[in-house]
């Protein structure tokens, strides 16, 4: 009990009055170290983003959670819950076997891996834009009655294109990290303008992260083609439930 009073009450103070939260540093820690592990392919990654979903919840929950942000990012928080909820069937999927989950043994690498990339076919790809777009366009209401911070829309945007990308993870495609890169765009902004620096700074690195992560799986999904070429279609395997 005394360590959880800790964690919720400390925070690294700096002159003029501004301060960061220990949460929001060790929730967006355990989320970097997620992404690495993401990155590399590991099924490790899930669970420990997990860790920083729920840290990260209370701090975006400031209001309910007592924290010194009197702001309730309401897209930010409610995204948390569907990253841990998602991460619960991205990390079942990714201790399958790996002929399993994508039908194609990884053959670019000799390490130990829980996925092999592939691309998304053209309809998924129209179906993840649109889906952007219309999720956007249908939550930006719902968080705007909630008491979302303005712009509502960003938080709307944000918290779709995180839920699309994590199961892009999940189903392995390449694309998932654009997904990324569309949601820190508008993400550094919102997170500034709330007072969110810790958040903000790191989707800042985020960004460049996913954008070396998107040409990191772009090459094994190449070299993978011209090692081994597969039989069975991307396209065939992306058509199964």
């Amino acid at each position: 009990m005394e360590f959880l009073r800790w964690l919720f009450d400390a925070k690294l103070e700096f002159a003029g009055g501004g301060f960061l939260l220990w949460r929001e540093v060790l929730g967006n820690v355990f989320g970097l170290l997620s992404a690495l592990g993401g990155m590399r392919r590991k099924a490790w990654a899930w669970p420990v983003g997990i860790v920083g979903n729920v840290l990260l919840f209370t701090v975006f929950m400031g209001t309910v959670f007592g924290s010194p942000q009197a702001v309730n990012l309401w897209g930010q928080a409610g995204r948390q819950i569907m990253f841990i909820v998602v991460s619960v069937y991205g990390w079942y999927r990714w201790r399958q076997p790996r002929h399993a989950v994508t039908g194609a043994v990884d053959t670019a690498t000799r390490s130990e891996t829980a996925i092999v990339p592939r691309w998304a076919s053209w309809p998924v790809r129209l179906g993840l834009v649109a889906a952007l777009l219309g999720g956007t366009a249908i939550l930006t209401p719902l968080f705007s009655l909630l008491g979302s911070y303005p712009p509502v829309w960003a938080d709307a945007w944000i918290f779709t294109g995180s839920l699309l990308a994590t199961y892009g993870m999940a189903r392995g495609w390449v694309e998932f990290w654009l997904l990324w890169v569309a949601v820190d765009v508008v993400g550094v902004p919102l997170l500034f303008s709330a007072g969110y620096i810790a958040s903000a700074l790191m989707y800042i690195f985020y960004g460049a992260f996913t954008l070396a992560g998107f040409f990191i799986w772009w090459r094994v999904r190449y070299l993978n083609g011209r090692l081994s070429p597969q039989p069975v279609e991307a396209s065939a395997v992306e058509a199964r439930p």
